[in-house]
This record gives structure tokens, C-alpha cells and sequence, in this order.
């Protein structure tokens, strides 16, 4: 039997056989060895000084409460953001040109909201400009602001909407309306969460939104925030997302 004896030099020889090639693999360069492919993210908030925030409602399914929800929006003088999926502006274009008619911002949350994550790029891309054609035809401008269905996405649905030159929007604040927890428990919940740059999610056929809205509006205001539009808090330039979806200004 043969007896390999190691010395210094021939563990370095040996270690490097092994070593290097599995960093090479890694994709190693420099002094660093470079990390799986970057997670892209959408803007869940925008880094903001001044006390200012954005609310949004999403549109699905249901619209007996969506002029409610716009009289109470006039009547506290807030511009928001109001997400629709194709089919539902399709539905009801009535309503989607009185959304873009009072001054919010219109926003395309998909055509028929699937989990876009489990969809390749062409279809991705389909859902997108699908729903931004209904909306257009409704007599809306076309929409430059995008939430996935589900808050659910991947670095592709991030990629695509970005190729569409549209800014792909979650939220930091969920309201959790559609749970229908009381006003009260709305209003306590984002109290907690508010922060300069917040992004809170509602949604438009919720049971008890319409309550909930004029509280939730007085007591953003109260905190001596400013509400505006989706398209009003964020960069459109310049801008980077750290780790946690804030967006700041590069």
C-alpha cells in the first residue's frame, strides 16, 4: 500500500486544486466573492423628511363603495391612489374616470390578478399592459404606477415592470380592511406604523372601510402629516431601494 506524505508545500498545492476552482464557480473576483443574484425589490416606503405619507386603496372585486369612498376623499380635500385590476375597470369605467376625474392617481394592479411570480415574462408583461389598455379605454391616463397582485412578486416581476418604465409599489402599512377589524382598530393600527414616506394599503370593497376613512384620514392629519398621491411621495429619478424597499433619493 502506497503512503501519501503531506508536507507544507503539498497541502497548499493540494488545497488550492480544491479551493479555487469552487470559488471560481461562486464567481469570484477581486477580493470578493460575488453573491446570488441581487433581490430586487419594489417601494414598500420613500425616505422622506417632511411628514408625509400616501394612501391607496386596491380594486378587485365589488365597486358599491367606491363613490362613497371618492365623497369622503372630496370632503377631506386627500388626493389617494386607487390600484385596478383590468376586468374590474372593464366593469365599471364609470368609475374609473370619476377616480382620474377627482385627481387621484389611477394605478394598474393586473388584468385579472394572478400570482405573477408564477408567470414568465411574456405573461407578465401581458397582465401589465392589459390592464393598463382597460384603463386607458376607460378614459384614465395610462397608469406609470404597478402593484403585483397579492404583494406577491420576483426579481422578474420587479424587472418587467421597470422595462414598462412603470414603478412597481407595495406598502409599509397594511390596514388589514379587508379582515373587517372596527374602525377603531384601523385607525390604532396605523397610528403605530405611520412614518414620513408610508405607503398604507386599503382596499375599496372592504366593510368597514367607509367608516373607517374619515377617522384615519383626521388622525394622519392630527399626527400633522400631508396626504397625497402615490405618485406624489415617490422619486421618479435618481433614486436607490435598500434592503428594507425604501426608496431614497441617490
Amino acid at each position: 500500500m502506497k503512503v501519501w506524505v503531506l508536507n507544507r508545500k503539498k497541502l497548499l498545492i493540494l488545497a488550492s486544486c480544491v479551493i479555487i476552482p469552487v470559488i471560481s464557480a461562486l464567481g469570484y473576483t477581486g477580493n470578493k466573492i460575488l453573491r446570488a443574484q441581487e433581490r430586487k425589490l419594489p417601494i414598500y416606503c420613500v425616505d422622506k423628511k417632511d411628514k408625509v405619507v400616501s394612501l391607496s386603496f386596491d380594486a378587485a372585486w365589488g365597486n358599491e363603495q367606491t363613490q362613497t369612498l371618492l365623497d369622503i376623499l372630496k370632503e377631506k380635500d386627500v388626493k389617494s391612489t386607487f390600484f385596478l385590476v383590468g376586468f374590474w375597470a372593464e366593469k365599471y369605467p364609470e368609475s374609473v374616470k370619476s377616480i382620474a376625474e377627482a385627481g387621484h392617481d389611477v394605478g394598474n394592479h393586473s388584468d385579472t390578478h394572478p400570482h405573477l411570480s408564477k408567470l414568465e415574462k411574456n405573461k407578465i408583461t401581458s397582465q401589465i399592459e392589459d390592464c393598463n389598455k382597460k384603463i386607458e379605454n376607460a378614459g384614465a391616463p395610462r397608469p406609470i404606477l404597478f402593484r403585483p397582485p397579492y404583494g406577491d412578486y420576483n426579481n422578474l416581476v420587479v424587472e418587467t415592470t421597470n422595462d414598462l418604465n412603470m414603478h412597481c409599489i407595495q406598502w409599509d402599512i397594511d390596514s388589514l380592511d379587508w379582515k373587517d377589524p372596527t374602525p377603531d382598530e384601523m385607525v390604532q393600527k396605523i397610528k403605530k406604523k405611520l412614518r414620513p414616506g408610508s405607503i398604507i394599503l386599503m382596499h375599496n370593497g372592504a366593510k368597514n372601510t367607509p367608516e373607517a376613512l374619515p377617522k384615519i384620514i383626521d388622525m394622519i392629519k392630527s399626527e400633522g402629516y400631508q396626504i397625497v398621491p402615490i405618485s406624489e411621495i415617490i422619486y421618479k429619478e435618481n433614486y436607490v431601494i435598500d434592503t428594507q424597499g425604501k426608496q431614497k433619493q441617490n
